[in-house]
């Protein structure tokens, strides 16, 4: 699995670790039971720390998509939810196109809010 960054976003590291790897859930390209790449080395081939590895780690742990074991190995969870992943990855692309546009965050929810609601009628 491809784990990027991009150091010119204003998103932190850490929270584009856990996005790098919400997106190869979401695309297929990962899935249960896979194991993620050792910390120690995407902080070595994208030249981060550590840490922040691990914080982006952590998140994916929390949101229950990954199980950290001992010794940090990570594997994806059985239990990651394919939908909830496909409405993040899409959330995460819609909000990167508002902030390409330049719209503000309540610019960007107003529009999102108008999507959903012209989707009910």
């Amino acid at each position: 699995m491809l784990i990027t960054v991009d150091f010119s976003s204003a998103q932190p590291l850490a929270d584009q670790v856990a996005g790098a790897v919400r997106a190869a859930l979401a695309g297929g390209t990962a899935g249960p039971g896979d194991r993620l790449p050792s910390a120690r080395n995407v902080a070595a081939t994208l030249g981060i720390n550590l840490h922040t590895v691990l914080r982006g780690y952590q998140q994916l742990r929390d949101e229950g998509l990954v199980e950290l074991r001992r010794g940090r190995t990570a594997v994806i969870s059985g239990t990651a939810d394919q939908l909830r992943l496909r409405l993040a990855a899409a959330a995460e692309e819609f909000a990167k196109a508002a902030r390409q546009a330049g719209a503000s965050d309540e610019e960007a929810l107003a529009a999102a809010r108008q999507a959903l609601h012209n989707l009910r009628d």
